[in-house]
């Protein structure tokens, strides 16, 4: 619903082939952080509520298709595609029912935020019949121009091939963002023709049929950040940027301190609790939960986990989907886990992987420690019980059990379970034999001298 509670559709246009991405993916579903730009600009707009939501798409549809299932989107198919307007008009059957607010704008620009899309809402329930987003870029390149009175009566609306050299002069640019009700946008879209420089059917007619009526046309400004579109690697990359510079200043604005923030990365659903401090080059992949007063230190790469209160991560440790670390748990350098739980204050400080396991509180992994868990077929779990202690460079091969208070002893490769309380030992019976690495030097050290005189 908008502000004004009007039912709003939304129709976003995708049909582009994106061309210039060079990819075999889809342009839209190329993501900003770990998320797909398409479901960025969905998830904003919907802070609005919208009745419906349409999808326009044309080349690899199966594509979107496929990540829009279950989200409650219909798709429309443009077929060819013959410009905007074109494409906009494709969603009219998907919405025949519908009786409110159309809005149409872009999937390759994830940015655009309800707050936008209510001010131009409510440039029609002040009486304008269309409203459309204007914006001032730095470099006007070849975007369409509005020209419009002071109050934001636009007067014009003209693409960049289409427009004088006085029209191009003007630095206000449509961004192709447009909202009117649906009576009226589905008969002017049906009035738009094609006689132009591209011979294309172009969604800004639809403002210029308007003002041709008579009719009061309004442009609402935002900021060029917002409405940026997304054409190529380089814009996708600089996308990134201003999503991770926006997201770093509002995790430090939280009360989370970045020793380096243009170092840190995160992903689009990271949670950050208080007092987190997280060192230089750390990388959040999708799913993370971080707990207050916790520490990632350097060089740490996390994704799919869940940190509680009073852990620390790091250096250099990965965290992969399914590693859960409980309250003052500790996984230092080099280590690695996976599906595995630490329980609370246990700690695994360097040079271990935990896959499959649960290690129970207070427990201690010694370095080098690995849980065997795959056996080239299937996944075998290790557990570990509280306040054992494992042994550096010891392989425990799953499924076992360790017992709580249990200690291995370091070189083991356990195959059996551990019983609560139990020593265990498996190495090799040493072999001592006194002098003999004294007379294996001197015979080696006699035979390399005799070779050098031969």
């Amino acid at each position: 619903m908008t502000g004004q509670d009007t039912p709003l559709a939304v129709i976003v246009l995708a049909a582009g082939k994106g061309t210039r991405m060079k990819s075999d993916l889809h342009k839209v579903l190329h993501p900003i952080a770990s998320r797909p730009m398409l479901l960025h600009l969905l998830a904003s707009l919907s802070v609005l509520g919208p009745a419906r939501q349409v999808v326009v798409a044309g080349d690899r549809r199966e594509q979107l298709e496929e990540k829009l299932a279950g989200l409650g989107v219909e798709t429309a198919v443009q077929e060819p595609q013959l410009g905007t307007a074109h494409a906009a008009l494709q969603a009219k059957a998907a919405l025949a029912d519908f009786d409110g607010l159309v809005m149409v704008c872009f999937a390759d620009c994830p940015f655009l935020t309800g707050a936008t899309v209510e001010r131009l809402c409510a440039e029609l329930a002040s009486g304008a019949m269309v409203a459309v987003l204007g914006f001032r870029p730095k470099d006007s390149a070849a975007y369409g121009r509005i020209i419009a009175d002071t109050d934001g009566t636009v007067r014009k609306m003209v693409e960049h091939k289409d427009a004088s050299d006085a029209e191009r002069a003007v630095d206000l640019c449509n961004s192709g963002v447009i909202v009117a009700h649906s009576r009226d946008m589905w008969r002017l879209l049906d009035l738009v023709g094609n006689d132009n420089a591209q011979g294309e059917y172009y969604l800004p007619d639809v403002a210029t049929l308007a003002i041709a009526e008579g009719a009061s046309v309004k442009v609402v400004e935002t900021d060029p950040a917002e409405v940026g579109g997304i054409n190529s690697r380089a814009e996708l990359a600089a996308a990134e940027a201003q999503w991770q510079q926006l997201r770093r200043e509002e995790a430090m604005a939280d009360g989370v301190t970045l020793r380096d923030p243009a170092s840190v990365w995160f992903s689009w659903d990271t949670s950050l609790g208080r007092d987190v401090t997280i060192e230089p080059h750390v990388v959040f992949g999708p799913g993370v939960t971080i707990a207050d007063n916790v520490t990632i230190r350097a060089f740490s790469h996390i994704e799919g986990a869940e940190i509680a209160s009073g852990c620390e991560v790091g250096p250099f440790a990965r965290l992969r989907p399914g590693a859960v670390m409980k309250e003052k748990s500790k996984v230092g350098n080099f280590v690695e886990m996976k599906k595995a739980v630490l329980g609370p204050g246990a700690k695994a400080n360097h040079l271990t992987y935990l896959g499959d396991a649960d290690v129970g509180a207070g427990a201690n992994i010694g370095a080098g420690t690995i849980t065997c868990n795959y056996d080239g077929y299937f996944k075998y779990r290790t557990e570990i019980g509280e306040r054992a202690f494992i042994g550096s460079n010891s392989s425990l091969v799953a499924p076992v059990k360790i017992g709580a208070d249990a200690i291995v002893g370091a070189g083991s490769a356990v195959t059996l379970d551990v019983a609560d309380g139990e020593l265990r030992l498996v190495r090799a019976e040493q072999l001592v034999k006194p002098g003999w690495a004294d007379r294996f030097h001197d015979t080696m050290k006699k035979k390399k001298k005799a070779e050098k005189k031969g």
